[in-house]
C-alpha cells in the first residue's frame, strides 16, 4: 500500500476514489465518519424502542409489501432474508476495479451518518477492500431505481458469509475466507441489508471509472489527432483563436488551445499547402472534441453531486428526529447523464475512424492504405475495417436506457431508471473508443513517416518515439492484431 487515504462525509473529489483504487491506498474511517455512523445507529435503536409507528423496511416488509409489519424478534433476519433474497445478479462477472470501487463508494455513502449502520458493518466493507477480498457481482439484473438491488446484494452477500469472493486469484466461497481471516459473518441489525442494498454504487462505479477514462481518452485524443492533422498535411487556420471563441463554447476553446501549443513548432503545419480546405474530420476537431469535451464537464459535476451523498432508502436525519422513505436511489441523475456520455465518446470514435480513412485513402501524397508498395501489401486496409466495426457497435450502443421503464414490486416501484444498463454499455462503448483511438494513432504514426525528413512538433515526435517504443512501423504486411492491442493499451494507460 502507498499510502493512507481517510473516508470523510464531505465531498470527496469526483475522481478521487478512481486514484486511491488506481494507488492501492489504504482506506480508513476518519473520526468524523465514525461518529456520525455510531450516532445515526444510535439513534435508531432508540427510535425503534420508543415508536409503534411503522418505520418503511425497517419494522415494515419492503416495496410492495410495505404494509406488514415485522415484529421486533425478526427485524435482523428480515436484513438477512432481504439480502439473500435480493442477490438475483446474472450474466457475466463484474471487472474487480469495478466491484472495489463499488465497495468504496459505498462506505462514502454510508460515512455521512444518515443510514442507521452498525460501525462494524462499514468496518467490515473496508476490511474486505484493503485486503483484496472481492465479492462475485453479475453485471444485470438492476433496475437502477429502489437502488442497484440485486447487484449490491451479491456485493454484500460475503458480509454475512454466502456468496463467493475472488481472493489471492481464486474464486472461493465467502465463508471460506472469513474462516483464513479469522472473522465471524456479520449479524445485520435493524435497516442495514436495506442501506447496503438500496444505492447507486453500482451505476456508480461504472459511470464513474467510464468517466475518469473519458476524462484521460480525451486528452489523448487531443495529442493522436493533433498527429493525424499533421500527418494529413492539414491547415492550423481552422485552431485559430479567433474563429474558435467567437463561438463561446469552453471546451471548443480549449481543444483548439491545446492543438496550437501541441502543434506550436511542427515543420509540417508550418509548410505552404496547396490545399484550401480540410474534410471535417480535421477542420472540425475544435466542434466535435469540444463538445465531447463540454459533455465530460457536465457529466463531473453531476457525478461529484452523487459521490458526495447518501442514497440508500429511508434516509435518517438523527438531529431532526427524522426518518424519511422517499427516493433518492432513483439513478435517473446519473443514468441520463451516463447515455448521454455514451453518445458523446461514441462521437469522439466516429471522427477518430473518419481520419482513419482518410489517411489511407491514397491522398495527400501518402501512398494508398500506408505501404510502399500497395496491391502487394494490404497495409493499413483491414486496420480501418476494425475501427468501422468497432464503431458500428457503439453506435448501437447509444439507445438511451434511461428513456426506458418497466414497472416492478406489482406497481408499487412503477418508474425505473435502468441506469444499470445505461452504465454497463457506457463501460462497453468507452473501451471500443480506446480501441478506435488505438487504431488512429498507429495509423497516423505510420503516415507521419512518409513525411520525412520534415519533423512534427516537439511534443507530438515526442509521443512517437514512446508509441515506436510498442509499435514498430509496418514496411510490408504482417500479422495486425498484436500491433493493435499493444496500440491500445498505450492509449488506455494515456495520463
Amino acid at each position: 500500500m502507498n499510502k493512507t487515504y481517510t473516508v470523510k462525509p464531505d465531498r470527496p473529489g469526483v475522481f478521487s476514489y478512481c486514484s486511491v483504487l488506481q494507488e492501492g491506498d489504504y482506506v480508513e474511517l476518519g473520526k468524523e465518519a465514525v461518529e456520525r455512523i455510531v450516532k445515526c445507529r444510535d439513534y435508531l435503536d432508540n427510535k425503534i424502542s420508543r415508536t409503534s409507528e411503522p418505520l418503511y423496511g425497517i419494522t415494515t416488509g419492503f416495496g410492495s409489501l410495505c404494509n406488514i409489519s415485522i415484529g421486533a424478534d425478526d427485524l435482523e433476519q428480515l436484513q438477512r432474508n432481504l439480502v439473500m433474497s435480493h442477490a438475483c445478479g446474472v450474466g457475466e462477472r463484474v471487472p474487480d476495479h469495478i466491484v472495489k470501487l463499488m465497495m468504496l463508494l459505498k462506505v462514502q455513502s454510508l460515512s455521512y451518518g444518515n443510514s442507521g449502520v452498525q460501525l462494524a458493518t462499514v468496518q467490515r466493507l473496508l476490511d474486505f477492500y484493503n485486503n483484496d477480498i472481492v465479492p462475485v457481482v453479475y453485471r444485470q439484473g438492476s433496475l437502477g431505481a429502489s437502488g442497484d438491488l440485486a447487484p449490491l446484494a451479491n456485493m454484500c452477500l460475503p458480509l454475512i458469509g454466502l456468496g463467493e469472493v475472488v481472493y489471492k486469484g481464486r474464486t472461493m466461497p465467502a465463508a471460506d475466507v472469513l474462516v483464513q481471516m479469522g472473522w465471524k459473518p456479520l449479524q445485520l441489525k435493524s435497516k442495514e441489508g436495506l442501506a447496503l442494498l438500496n444505492g447507486t454504487q453500482f451505476m456508480l462505479a461504472h459511470g464513474l471509472w467510464s468517466l475518469y477514462r473519458s476524462h484521460n481518452l480525451n486528452i489523448a485524443a487531443r495529442y493522436i489527432a493533433a498527429m493525424s492533422l499533421d500527418a494529413f498535411d492539414g491547415r492550423i487556420e481552422p485552431f485559430g483563436e479567433q474563429v474558435n471563441c467567437v463561438r463561446h463554447h469552453r471546451g471548443q476553446i480549449q481543444i483548439t488551445t491545446d492543438i496550437r501549443a501541441i502543434l506550436s513548432d511542427s515543420q509540417i503545419i508550418a509548410q505552404h499547402k496547396v490545399h484550401v480546405q480540410d474534410p471535417y474530420s480535421f477542420r472540425c476537431i475544435p466542434q466535435v472534441h469540444g463538445a465531447v469535451l463540454d459533455t465530460i464537464y457536465h457529466c463531473m459535476n453531476v457525478f461529484d453531486n452523487e459521490v458526495s451523498a447518501p442514497t440508500d432508502n429511508p434516509t435518517i436525519f438523527p438531529d431532526d428526529d427524522l426518518i424519511v422513505s422517499a427516493g433518492n436511489f432513483h439513478g435517473e441523475p446519473i443514468a441520463m447523464p451516463m447515455d448521454f456520455l455514451a453518445i458523446a465518446m461514441t462521437e469522439l470514435a466516429n471522427i477518430s475512424e473518419r481520419r482513419i480513412y482518410k489517411l489511407v485513402s491514397g491522398t495527400r501524397g501518402l501512398p494508398s492504405f500506408l505501404v510502399a508498395k500497395p496491391g502487394l501489401n494490404s497495409g493499413f486496409m483491414i486496420a480501418q475495417y476494425a475501427a468501422a466495426s468497432v464503431l458500428n457497435q457503439s453506435k448501437g450502443l447509444c439507445w438511451p436506457c434511461s428513456c426506458d421503464s418497466i414497472p416492478s414490486s406489482q406497481g408499487q416501484e412503477d418508474h425505473v431508471s435502468m441506469g444499470a444498463n445505461s452504465a454497463t454499455k457506457l463501460l462497453q462503448v468507452v473501451d471500443n473508443t480506446t480501441r478506435v483511438l488505438g487504431i488512429e494513432l498507429m495509423t497516423a504514426a505510420q503516415a507521419l513517416e512518409f513525411r520525412r525528413p520534415l519533423k512534427s512538433s516537439t511534443r507530438i515526435e515526442r509521443v512517437f518515439e514512446n508509441f515506436r517504443s510498442h509499435v514498430p512501423f509496418i514496411d510490408s504486411d504482417c500479422v495486425m492484431s498484436p500491433l493493435i492491442d499493444k496500440a491500445v493499451k498505450f492509449v488506455e494507460e494515456w495520463r
